[in-house]
Formats: C-alpha cells, structure tokens, sequence
C-alpha cells in the first residue's frame, strides 16, 4: 500500500499557485510534515520569501521555480525543470474573470482556459505517468465549489472547475487501479488575494472559509484509507453543492443571477 494513503508524509511536493492563499498554506503544512517542496508561481519574489521561511522554520529543501503556467506545454516543459521524483502534486494555479460573458475580454478568458485547464491537462501528463510506473504518488486538483453548477458572471471560471471536477474523477478510477490518488479538492469561497480580486458577491457558490481550513480538508482526505475521486471543504459548500444538483438549472439560474446582482435573461 502507498505510504502516502497513511499519513501523509511525501518526500517532495510540487504545488503550483504557491506564492499566496491556498498554495502557501499547503507548503507550510507539508514542509511542517517534513516534505521537501518545489514551489511554483509567477511571482518570484513572494516564491524566495516563502522558501526562505520554510527552511529557516522546518529545516527542508524548497526549490523555487517561476513559471507562467499560461504559455503552451507548460507542464511539459516544466517537467523537464524539475525532473526528480515527486511523490505529490497540488495543482492550485488558477484564476477567474467576473461579470457578463459579452463585458469580457477574449484574451482574458484564453488565459484563464490555459491556467485552469489546460495547465492542468499538461501537468498531469507530465508526472502521472512516473507515478503510475512505480505505484506511488498523489495528484491533487484544486477545483471550486463553482464546478457543481453554471455561474452567471463567472461562466468561463465555473465551466473551467467543471472541467477539472470531472477530469480528476476520471483520473482517481484510471489511476486507483495502479495504486496512485488523484482527486478534486473543492473550496468554496476562501479568504485569499483571490476573492479581493473578484469580488465578494462569488460567495453565492459558498461559504467562506480561511485557507488552513481548506487545506486541512485536503490533508484528512489524504490521511485516509479511503480515496475518494473528490472532497468539498465545509459542510455548509457540501450541502449547498448538493442542493445545487437537486435542483433544476432553469431555476437555479435565476436565483443565483440575483444574488449575483445580475437581472434574468430568460422567462
């Protein structure tokens, strides 16, 4: 059995969208547990900051590398950057673009498509495959609450953590069979630079939680025997994220456009 299905303790971790919000605080938590890191972000200077105080504070090796995960084969090439083993990959790296599909900029929502998606696709093509082979490791995929129901205003976000729902519950069957986890984690709304950008009306998809919360949704899920192809983080985001599935979507719609302060389009 993996020794990551115990608790998890994994030798090097690669996290991407570490340099603040949920990345950091899943490197604090597993440099505490004594993994080594590769840290990846677009901001190298917040990246250094966070290196340095997690070697000063736990003693472990953390490596830096400043990537924009928006180019093409960015996993690919990212790879060949960090060709050692890693025994854990958190897949945090995302953005949303908010308000009406038609109000929005095209070259926002291509990029939003690479880091959300695409990045994802390429990063698990890139190190699932060396896990598989030698029956060990674990991917996780952060998703969204959003990814239970269509969003107005954050179409392109919610369809993009959809995508990424159902691509990892894809993956947690294929790879489950070689002794491998992959699976979604999916916070709600989250006290992080995220929500300042976007905006606080997002919370229609959740409740708000702090990062060490979400994060420590994602280390039970890990720790435990039983995989499960996604977690949602807070009961309030897991009972909203059912009743999201109950309910129609053309009635589901209407309200969740209220809420979003955006008038109705349909009848």
């Amino acid at each position: 059995m993996s020794r990551i299905m115990s608790r998890c303790r994994p030798a090097r971790s690669l996290i991407t969208g570490a340099s603040s919000g949920i990345g950091a605080e899943f490197a604090r938590v597993l440099a505490a547990r004594g993994s080594d890191l590769v840290l990846v972000a677009r901001r190298e200077d917040r990246l250094k900051a966070l290196a340095e105080e997690l070697v000063s504070t736990h003693g472990v090796d953390c490596r830096t590398v400043p990537w924009d995960l928006s180019e093409p084969a960015s996993g690919r090439r990212l790879r060949d950057v960090v060709p050692e083993r890693i025994d854990l990959v958190v897949n945090n790296a995302g953005f949303a673009v908010q308000g009406p599909f038609t109000d929005g900029d095209a070259d926002d929502f291509e990029r939003l498509v690479a880091v959300d998606i695409r990045a994802v696709v390429d990063i698990c093509s890139a190190f699932l495959p060396d896990m598989i082979a030698r029956r060990d490791g674990t991917i996780v995929n952060v998703a969204s609450t959003t990814a239970f129901q269509p969003v107005p205003t954050l179409a392109v976000y919610a369809a993009a953590k959809a995508f990424v729902l159902s691509f990892s519950q894809s993956l947690w069957y294929e790879s489950a069979q070689h002794g491998v986890r992959v699976f979604a984690l999916n916070p709600g709304p989250t006290h992080t630079e995220f929500f300042d950008v976007i905006g606080d009306s997002a919370t229609a998809t959740g409740t708000y939680q702090t990062s060490a919360q979400v994060v420590a949704t994602a280390m039970r899920a890990l720790d435990t025997r039983r995989s499960r192809p996604h977690v949602i983080s807070g009961r309030r985001n897991a009972v909203q994220a059912a009743m999201a599935g109950i309910v129609p979507t053309r009635v589901l719609l209407p309200v969740l456009a209220r809420i979003l302060h955006q008038p109705p389009s349909i009848s």
